[in-house]
């Protein structure tokens, strides 16, 4: 459908039979399928009358039988916006006719739908440029509008090269394609599971404000702090990461868009990138302008390579906060037991009642498969030889796949495991009255050696400090219930 020309052919496939046989040579069936002759600069090959795609993608597709990580369709979807803009802004410079700008921009709509994903087969591993999944959107659009354009009344046929890539090249749309799925996939899924998420941990330091506990440093006894104060952390760590990410967006929102194949522009009117920022900016509602040089957008992905940088420690926070609550809810009887968590799910096949923090769980391997996706990032980053990074469709594969579990483990911990946790008040307030670390409010007033005499005299007896102090007469009773009182340790009790 994409070229005037294309021929349509029937063929009898032969396929496996579903029923066994008992004769070593099983049976064979026919499946009639219909298809049609595609034609490009190499010449012809079948594709199933079925699908929208041509001769470019259904080389690429057999060719490139790797693996089973399709583009992500967030590439798909970016491209689809891509081509509308550009069918637009080269419609506003003359540069092709209303009627298949307008044929372009309802195949795009049609894309965004997301009722013809699988049109969309090609996996990652692919040309490094992701040349092939650029002619497989052209060819997708083109036989989309050509059909719109027939229903219409018009013979003149829409070119996936001449016209849906016109002013373009794989080189800056790709990348560009990237931006745009990146700068949605941030906006629309991690901002808004981050904010979830410090929401609830606010909720907790609210609600755990008054509780004394133990600190802990070394995963050893340190000095008195409140729940509401150790939760209060973690909802400033995300505070900061939303803040991380705030401040890498603006190198995101600049596009390669117009540089064509190495930078220079070739075959892009003047004023083409300008316009197209301008109206995609206006179509998304993202401030996207054209990339200071563009050389150094096709040759390079360091702000995605900074973006992915800020994911990992996004990671490096989330590992933090579950370990934390991993182990303040070991237990029931037998660990640290300060925190209940929700028992959403059995958690053994063969102990009965046992229940797991399956959300921590689940997090960490989030954490740890996006600093995995970083390694891959930064190494592919680096590969930008000459004028073009011809790493661009594993980078798109690796920094949107951290995007959506992150956001996506986000809100399963905060709905799943935040919200519920409740605190062992009766345990916590033990562990401050045994605490040895509470010695540390006497070395102001009997000096840091005594202090330590102390800590390990009580230790060494199994007494509590106040008797340690007492059989030492270092202090009067009096002196000593004046002077070790963890309220009076805790500092500012507000987060």
């Amino acid at each position: 459908m994409t070229n005037q020309d294309t021929q349509n052919r029937t063929v009898k496939i032969d396929m496996p039979s579903s029923n066994k046989k008992s004769q070593s040579d099983q049976n064979v069936q026919s499946k009639e399928i219909s298809y049609r002759i595609e034609k490009d600069t190499m010449g012809e090959i079948n594709v199933e009358m079925s699908r929208y795609w041509g001769a470019q993608t259904e080389r690429s597709r057999q060719n490139f039988k790797i693996g089973t990580e399709r583009m992500p369709i967030d590439i798909i979807y970016g491209f689809a916006h891509l081509k509308a803009i550009a069918a637009d802004v080269n419609c506003a410079l003359n540069l092709l006719p209303n009627h298949f700008a307008e044929a372009i921009n309802n195949a795009a709509t049609k894309i965004l739908t997301g009722t013809i994903d699988d049109h969309f087969p090609l996996v990652v591993w692919q040309t490094g440029s992701g040349t092939q999944t650029t002619m497989n959107v052209n060819e997708v659009i083109a036989h989309l509008a050509n059909l719109d354009l027939k229903a219409k009344g018009y013979t003149d046929l829409i070119h996936p090269n001449d016209h849906v890539n016109k002013s373009q090249s794989s080189n800056d749309s790709f990348p560009t394609a990237m931006h745009i799925a990146v700068t949605h996939a941030v906006h629309q899924r991690l901002f808004p599971a981050l904010r979830h998420m410090q929401n609830v941990l606010e909720k907790k330091v609210a609600e755990f404000t008054h509780l004394i506990k133990v600190g802990r440093t070394h995963f050893q006894d340190a000095t008195p702090i409140t729940l509401g104060q150790e939760f209060s952390g973690y909802a400033a760590q995300i505070q900061l990461n939303i803040e991380r990410i705030q401040a890498t967006m603006p190198r995101v929102y600049a596009l390669a868009q117009g540089g064509t194949a190495v930078g220079t522009g070739v075959n892009c009117p003047k004023g083409f990138k300008e316009l197209f920022s301008e109206k995609l900016s206006a179509r998304l509602g993202y401030p996207f302008a054209p990339a200071l040089n563009l050389f150094e957008a096709l040759a390079s992905h360091d702000a995605l390579v900074e973006l992915s940088g800020q994911l990992n420690v996004i990671a490096t926070s989330f590992m933090k906060i579950a370990n934390d609550i991993h182990f303040l809810a070991s237990g029931p009887r037998c660990g640290l037991g300060e925190i209940f968590l929700p028992e959403n799910e059995p958690g053994s096949s063969i102990m009965p009642g046992k229940v797991n923090p399956t959300q921590a769980e689940a997090m960490t391997m989030v954490c740890a498969q996006v600093m995995g996706n970083h390694t891959t990032i930064t190494f592919a980053g680096s590969q930008g030889h000459f004028e073009l990074n011809v790493f661009k469709p594993v980078i798109a594969l690796n920094i949107l796949q951290s995007i959506h579990l992150l956001s996506d483990v986000a809100f399963s911990f905060s709905d799943n495991c935040l919200v519920g946790i409740t605190a062992n008040e009766i345990h916590l307030n033990e562990n401050v009255n045994k605490s040895l670390m509470l010695v540390t409010a006497l070395s102001p007033i009997i000096g840091y050696e005594k202090s330590a005499h102390v800590a390990k005299y009580a230790y060494t007896h199994n007494v509590t400090l106040k008797k340690a102090v007492l059989d030492l007469k270092y202090l009067t009773e009096t002196q000593f219930d004046k002077t070790v009182d963890p309220k009076q340790m805790l500092g500012s009790t507000e987060a």
